[in-house]
């Protein structure tokens, strides 16, 4: 084990063999801030568990004391599932600075809007200047390029002082294709049991040790940086066969880490696996929470009535967004003519908490015509109909960074890798978006920015004057997730007391059943203007005593609405165009 650093350097100290693969040593002198190598044959790697990569993922890892912080966040209850609002955020994109740092001076006022957990991208270290780091290869080492790990370590603990909880994107289905230096250990970290269309397979069924290094590093994030939970990427491509799967391994041991806090554990599943959420005594994995991609595919045709690969087996209509809310994966076994195969899992009994509903995300931003916001591809209006629908649903909303205040910056597919790769992994990214006919002409690919360009990076920087600049839509996600929070009928997320009617295709209701008929009414039209003089739709009846009163309208000019007469929902029903209004049921006044 070569070392280097302040002491002077004590050469080559051989490692002794401790069984079951590990090998350790004794180095006198060194502490933190001094780095090292290990030498095996004449290959001179880094540490694969290694807590810092200050020269990236190709130089010396090293030590850091991760004692040597102090914490002030002792009190601090962890990540709860129920009234979480979920913000997703991109540490080199989020500020222009693009550091630990300028994201904790933005946080207490994601905190005063309404947001309750932060999901940070992946920060395992990966090669370059710029990534969205899905092809990381340091698992145990936070990323150089937004900070030091205490610089980490301060932006949670400033995070937990305001309320706020930090759960971290990781990626246990492959391993970047650069800098990754498992193989020089031993090949038997990968597989080829198990197609991955990602890089090689890992091996969770071989030795011992390979499986602990990943489900040891769930615990890890949660002990050393007090992360409050985990969302595991692309689960569908971690593939094990051993009894217990490696996910219920993964979970289990984050949830030790916590020692007694709340844990959340968010699953991305393509093929909306139910099961992984299921307890472990039911033959599940006992994950908190899965993204529910159903929801998401029939809002966006619905707004935009693009219905191109995996969006075409969705239409867009009333009755799928009131079964997304009501019901969950709108896919529970049935056939999915896009990938000619069934797709999903019996999910008809799962809380409403437990799935994650969104309009926007890093892949989906991504995978538009050209990379645009939801606000380039549809109506002012649908759109804050489609957000008041997503901020009052019973599901857990998620909200994708600058998506709170409309914002225009885009966000592209965007990593820095070398100069051999970088050609491969355009060419792979073109590829990809050609699933899309309508991006696979000429014009549309060369469209396509070069994902190793600087400035494709830099255009995705957030811009926070938009904050003032776009403030009525600001406004309206702001009076919406106080709505969300201190009505006590939208607060329970209660889905079996929720009911819903279509209208037509492109008009809906929704009635949030309350106690002793303190209901409330949700009436969402993307459509043109409906003046309904008599609609046979029960849920459209006041309760007994009760008038509807109208609490908020998207159509607001307070929020960039041209302005709408109230409906009168349980008499002559007009119901403004891409307009969502929504009401409580209040004692009737007297005659």
């Amino acid at each position: 084990m070569p070392v280097q650093g302040r002491v002077a350097s004590p050469g080559a100290i051989p490692l002794k063999s401790e069984g079951d693969g590990y090998f350790s040593a004794l180095v006198p002198g060194m502490g933190a801030g001094d780095r090292y190598r290990f030498r095996i044959g004449d290959a001179e790697v880094p540490d694969p568990v290694s807590r810092f990569q200050p020269e990236g993922p190709h130089g010396p890892s090293e030590i850091v004391d991760p004692a040597a912080f102090t914490w002030t966040d002792i009190d601090f209850p962890g990540c709860v599932l129920a009234g979480s609002v979920i913000y997703e955020l991109h540490l080199g994109a989020f500020t222009r600075e693009g550091t630990y740092e300028a994201a904790a001076r933005e946080l207490p006022e994601l905190r005063r809007l309404g947001i309750t957990t932060l999901e940070l991208m992946p920060l395992a270290d990966f090669p370059g200047q710029f990534g969205w780091g899905y092809d990381g290869v340091d698992l145990y080492a936070p990323s150089r390029l937004y900070g030091r790990p205490d610089d980490l370590r301060r932006f949670i603990d400033v995070a937990h002082s305001l309320g706020l909880a930090v759960i971290l994107d990781v990626v246990y289905n492959h391993l970047g294709p650069s800098g990754n230096y498992l193989r020089v250990f031993d090949a038997d970290y990968f597989t080829e049991k198990y197609e991955n269309e990602w890089g090689d397979a890992l091996n969770f069924e071989g030795p011992r040790a390979v499986r602990d290094f990943f489900v040891e590093n769930a615990g890890y994030w949660i002990d050393e940086f007090h992360f409050d939970g985990l969302r595991l990427d692309a689960t569908q491509s971690v593939h094990d066969a051993s009894d217990p799967h490696v996910l219920t391994d993964i979970g289990e041991r984050a949830r030790r880490a916590g020692k007694g806090k709340a844990i959340l554990l968010v699953a991305e599943n393509e093929p909306q696996d139910s099961n992984l959420i299921a307890a472990p005594s039911a033959g599940g994995h006992g994950l908190t929470a899965l993204w529910n991609d159903d929801f998401h595919h029939a809002a966006r045709v619905a707004l935009t009535g693009r219905r191109e690969a995996y969006f075409s087996d969705t239409r867009g209509v009333a009755q799928e967004l009131i079964s997304a809310l009501k019901w969950g994966f709108l896919f529970q076994g049935q056939q999915y003519a896009w990938q000619k195969n069934p797709r999903g899992a019996p999910a008809l009994d799962l809380p409403a908490a437990s799935l994650v509903l969104y309009l926007e995300n890093h892949d989906q931003v991504a995978n538009s015509g050209m990379r645009e916001r939801l606000s380039a591809l549809t109506t002012p209006g649908r759109l804050r109909a489609m957000t008041t629908l997503l901020l009052l649903a019973p599901g857990t909303p998620m909200l994708f960074q600058g998506q709170e205040f409309n914002a225009s910056s885009p966000f592209f597919y965007f990593a820095d890798h070398e100069a051999s790769l970088a050609p491969l992994v355009d060419k792979g990214r073109r590829e990809f978006l050609a699933q899309f006919k309508s991006l696979a002409t000429e014009a549309a690919q060369r469209a396509v920015p070069a994902p190793h360009d600087r400035a494709t990076f830099e255009r995705c920087k957030l811009d926070f004057r938009e904050r003032d600049t776009h403030r009525p839509f600001y406004q309206m996600v702001e009076a919406l997730l106080r709505l969300r929070r201190e009505d006590a009928v939208i607060a329970r997320q209660d889905k079996d007391r929720l009911h819903g009617s279509v209208i037509d295709d492109a008009a809906f209701l929704l009635r949030y059943l309350g106690d002793e008929g303190d209901d409330r009414l949700l009436i969402v039209n993307l459509g043109p203007t409906r003046d309904l003089a008599s609609l046979a739709e029960p849920l459209l009846a006041r309760p007994r005593g009760r008038s509807w009163r109208l609490v908020f309208s998207s159509e607001s000019p307070d929020y960039g609405g041209a302005g709408a007469v109230a409906p009168m929902p349980d008499r002559d029903l007009h119901v403004p165009g891409h307009a969502a209004m929504f009401f409580a049921a209040v004692p009737a006044e007297a005659p």
